[in-house]
């Protein structure tokens, strides 16, 4: 029983450490990776506490170095999913029940876990499972994940504090359970951070969980299993199964205590599941939250006034960091012709500029895509605007999969504003470009804003105020984070809550106090303390 109000004050963003030459971290970080590859992992799921191993085992390989086998992961069948969801129906009551307090510092003890210890393991599991260059996975499995942890605890103590009024002769109160049943975590492997958040934010709340990454996101994802078991997070609270997608669906989706998804993926994916959803909806017993984050086609599109130099390095990074594998990567570019010849010698000589390989030399700025899959599909979109009349590649286009699943940065220019490349989610290395007449700004926001389904970020660079404001109220719908004078990547828990409409999800905003709403469920508590003792009011008598 709580005997307190206890103060979880608005923290400060984890200090992005920067890895220089001589620091120390840069040498942890370096003598990490090589004790992660000395040794083959075995890596179990975990349900209900306990390690299983199926002995169906699946191979992790570096994306940048294919002959080199990191270990391989148990993967799970029909069987597995249900045991944890068992398990966490078994957690369930203990966990709900436990006060808030208790919940609330588990969770800061694993940020603290990650910003310290467990810090080089974080990011080392990440740069060599999912190839993320130093840099780009400090700010993903460290910071972010850290930042999650941290600032949701303070945004749920906040949520806990709001209580209604109450008139003489009446308490009223509000209290905000869980939701009846479990919820199911479905992760991305370009994030480790959101492998964490999605889970975590459920489980904060007082949700019981079942958590299914990428398969190629496995790595980094039971590394934090094991930083949120150190931390002290009770046995079957969150349970991670390596399982496939269709089966996982038609085991939870069916399931009666199914109470929500968080999701983050692809959008053909979210979709299928909603309808799945929708069909059994008789056989639950509440609601479930839908709660996803999908695809994008991310935009810039700069002004007759925009400072070159600003335009080229926004695009630069907002296209090719993390080989374009965000979903808010900049994918096109609207250039306008007064100063497109200017930006294309800066973006040609950028590309040019950029080194690709291993995450282990840390002066590489570009790594290798994900998976054959993903290198096959981006491959193709460039193979087929090599032969294409209404585009010109300007930089890149080389593809490579001997070492591992490389591909050059490459920058497009399509003649056409509705070109494929314009319109549909590539999610790697490939910026394609617009060229517009310098005096049909406002025509182009309105090409923009109708090109793609997706509506997740997107920015304006213009030196002109009318025109800033004119892009923010003409593309007002086109991205759920908008940015100006910046490239439409990087948003920082507690600075620019992430996420989008249209086709790129339900915009529940990952890293702000609106998500945690999502894993909630308020009652309201009246207590009168002198209840009448007759039915009839002052209205009935007539003297």
């Amino acid at each position: 029983m709580s005997l307190g109000t206890f103060s979880y004050p608005l923290p400060v963003n984890e200090p992005v450490l920067n890895y220089a030459p001589g620091s120390k971290e840069k040498e942890i970080l370096k003598k990490t990776l090589k004790e992660l590859k000395s040794k083959t992992q075995d890596i179990p799921m975990y349900i209900g506490g306990k390690e299983i191993r199926t002995g169906k085992k699946v191979s992790i390989h570096p994306p940048h170095e294919i002959a080199h086998t990191i270990g391989h992961f148990h993967q799970g069948e029909a069987k597995h999913i249900q045991q944890a969801i068992d398990a966490a129906l078994k957690a369930k009551e203990q966990w709900a029940n436990m006060a808030w307090e208790n919940r609330a510092n588990i969770f800061l003890k694993a940020a603290d876990l990650i910003a310290t210890k467990y810090r080089p393991y974080m990011n080392g599991t990440t740069m060599l499972g999912q190839s993320k260059n130093a840099n780009q996975a400090e700010i993903d499995s460290a910071c972010e994940i850290i930042d999650f942890l941290r600032f949701n605890v303070h945004f749920l103590s906040e949520i806990y504090k709001q209580q209604p009024i109450s008139s003489p002769g009446i308490h009223n109160r509000l209290e905000f359970r869980p939701l009846e049943g479990f919820v199911l975590a479905i992760t991305p492997f370009n994030f480790t951070a959101i492998g964490g958040n999605l889970p975590t934010s459920a489980a904060m709340c007082g949700n019981v969980v079942v958590w299914k990454p990428a398969h190629t996101q496995v790595f980094s994802a039971q590394m934090f299993m094991k930083v949120l078991k150190e931390a002290g997070l009770p046995d079957g609270v969150i349970n991670l199964i390596y399982v496939d997608g269709p089966t996982l669906g038609k085991v939870c989706f069916n399931h009666r205590d199914f109470a929500g998804v968080h999701f983050t993926g692809s959008t053909g994916v979210f979709n299928n599941m909603w309808e799945t959803i929708g069909k059994n909806m008789a056989n639950y017993k509440s609601y479930p939250r839908i709660v996803g984050e999908t695809g994008g086609k991310d935009f810039v599109v700069a002004h007759r006034s925009a400072d070159p130099d600003v335009v080229a390095t926004a695009l630069l990074r907002g296209a090719f960091e993390y080989q374009g594998q965000k979903c808010s990567a900049a994918s096109r570019a609207y250039l306008p012709s007064n100063i497109a010849e200017r930006v294309k010698r800066k973006l040609i000589e950028g590309a040019k500029s950029f080194k690709m390989g291993s995450v282990e030399n840390f002066s590489n700025f570009i790594n290798a895509v994900i998976d054959e899959k993903s290198f096959d599909k981006i491959k193709s979109y460039i193979d087929r605007a090599r032969r294409d009349k209404k585009a010109e590649i300007w930089v890149g286009g080389k593809c490579s999969k001997r070492i591992g699943y490389f591909i050059e940065p490459t920058i497009i220019q399509a003649k056409d504003p509705k070109y494929v490349t314009m319109c549909e989610e590539i999610f790697g290395p490939v910026l394609t470009v617009y060229v517009y007449p310098a005096d049909e700004f406002e025509k182009t926001l309105t090409l923009v804003d109708n090109t793609s389904p997706y509506a997740l970020t997107g920015s304006i660079i213009a030196q002109d105020r009318s025109a800033v404001e004119l892009a923010t109220h003409k593309l007002r719908n086109a991205a759920g984070n908008f940015y100006i004078n910046d490239k439409p990547t990087g948003a920082v828990v507690g600075q620019q809550p992430f996420g989008g409409a249209r086709s790129s999800g339900t915009n529940d905003k990952a890293g702000s106090i609106l998500n945690l709403y999502r894993w909630l469920s308020a009652r309201t508590i009246k207590e009168t303390f002198n209840p009448p003792t007759d039915y009839k009011y002052p209205f009935q008598m007539e003297e």
